[in-house]
């Protein structure tokens, strides 16, 4: 007989709530989202709400649905048959992603996104970082080279690859392959940029560049990232969401989730007392 999963705890509504105020400026707002693969409900009544131009980690066991809600903000999800938001609204930079106003197309250009593994594409480096560029109709090679160039000091990779430019994107290094998928994603300037678990297959000299990277970006874009990582979350974050069994236990400052969490099912998953 298959094991049952353990009962989702039941969680008042204030636990989505930080104990102290949320910054005025709002990046992201999540109202009460319900989201279903097929008849299979991930997440139940999601509310939170993202603050602008910081670092919010999504931390949490693995299928707990963090990867899930992050992929709601671009309408990643659209690609997988039977999954949507059965209920509740997200709105990015004000915008409800699910209008029928919104083009999904334009929407990713807004919300960018960098995967758990670098997926560079069969093309050079200055291809790479130039094909968002094309696709939205820049056709003006001058205005290409300054963004191309802007991207990849964006990303810290400019001095190391721009003696290489027409090289192919394969030829550079895990790691320098990841800072060159987030140059590509910041050229087209996003309001947001999500990152799924971007260094779970890079070694620690590589993570602690992307790392470095990450708290740079926020300087300019709004940075939501997924990670495993609890050290990671504490290193680059200033706001943690910790989630259990499709539901959003607690949200706030990252230093209060680590150091002093309201609930307790957040202090026996940070001290590793639940996995």
């Amino acid at each position: 007989m298959e094991a049952m999963s353990p009962p989702v705890p039941p969680i008042q509504p204030s636990q989505g709530t930080p104990s102290g105020p949320l910054p005025v400026s709002v990046a992201i707002e999540v109202e009460e989202v319900d989201f279903f693969y097929g008849p299979k409900q991930a997440l139940f009544g999601i509310n939170l709400r993202i603050p602008r131009r910081e670092v919010t980690a999504f931390i949490g066991p693995s299928g707990c649905g963090k990867s899930t809600l992050l992929r709601c903000f671009n309408r990643m999800n659209d690609r997988v048959d039977g999954a949507g938001v059965r209920r509740g609204i997200i709105r990015v930079e004000g915008q409800d992603v699910h209008s029928v106003d919104t083009d999904p197309v334009r929407l990713r250009r807004e919300v960018g996104m960098v995967f758990q593994k670098s997926n560079p594409f069969p093309r050079s480096i200055y291809e790479n970082v130039a094909y968002g560029l094309r696709l939205a109709g820049e056709r003006d090679k001058e205005v290409l080279d300054q963004r191309v160039e802007e991207s990849l000091r964006g990303a810290a990779l400019w001095d190391e690859v721009k003696d290489r430019l027409e090289d192919s994107a394969y030829g550079l290094s895990g790691g320098q392959q990841q800072r060159l998928c987030i140059a590509r994603a910041i050229a087209v300037k996003p309001s947001v940029l999500l990152m799924d678990e971007p260094c779970s297959a890079l070694d620690p000299v590589a993570t602690q560049k992307v790392e470095d990277l990450i708290t740079r970006l926020k300087q300019d874009f709004t940075v939501v990232i997924v990670t495993h990582s609890m050290q990671q979350a504490t290193r680059v974050s200033e706001w943690t969401a910790f989630f259990y069994l499709g539901k959003l236990v607690e949200f706030d400052r990252t230093t209060a989730i680590f150091g002093r969490p309201k609930e307790k099912l957040t202090a026996d998953y940070v001290t590793g007392r639940v996995g």
